[in-house]
């Protein structure tokens, strides 16, 4: 499967990053680009108290939070001990297989978040030409993740 990772050294404990992980913040990570519908009992609720294994809820992807592109079954494969992350294995209409891990190691500054992303698309070409797209989602999810946190000197 075509992947990709991206890493960011941020002020904050792990514990205080993982503390604020829930949907709003992804959407908060991803706007103005994109923006993930989800049902209201997920919006705020602390990723810790998701459950595994089964598909959670579908979220429509919006480019720009108003035109859909996708659909997405978002399912969490597993939660890390410790605040250090999780595996989300999902499927969309583009993606037979979407993989998000993010992980966190704390830092004497704070921590590193490292998101790996592998992606099988139902159209071979379609994933190569989305796949930089993609890439580029996450580098500037990134960019707000510093904006949010700072980045660790």
């Amino acid at each position: 499967m075509p992947s990709f990772a991206v890493r960011t050294e941020l002020r904050v404990t792990p514990a205080a990053f993982w503390a604020r992980m829930s949907m709003s913040a992804v959407n908060a990570e991803l706007s103005p680009l994109v923006r993930m519908t989800c049902p209201d009992r997920w919006r705020r609720c602390p990723l810790a108290q998701w459950s595994t294994g089964a598909v959670l809820f579908r979220s429509v992807v919006l480019l720009f939070g108003v035109l859909p592109v996708d659909l997405h079954s978002l399912r969490l494969e597993s939660i890390y001990a410790d605040e250090r992350g999780f595996l989300e294995r999902s499927y969309s209409w583009c993606n037979r297989q979407w993989q998000h891990e993010r992980t966190t190691t704390a830092t004497a500054a704070g921590c590193i978040v490292e998101d790996k992303v592998s992606v099988e698309g139902r159209i071979p070409a379609v994933t190569m030409l989305l796949l930089p797209v993609y890439r580029w989602v996450f580098l500037h999810r990134h960019r707000r993740l510093k904006a949010l946190y700072g980045a660790a000197l």
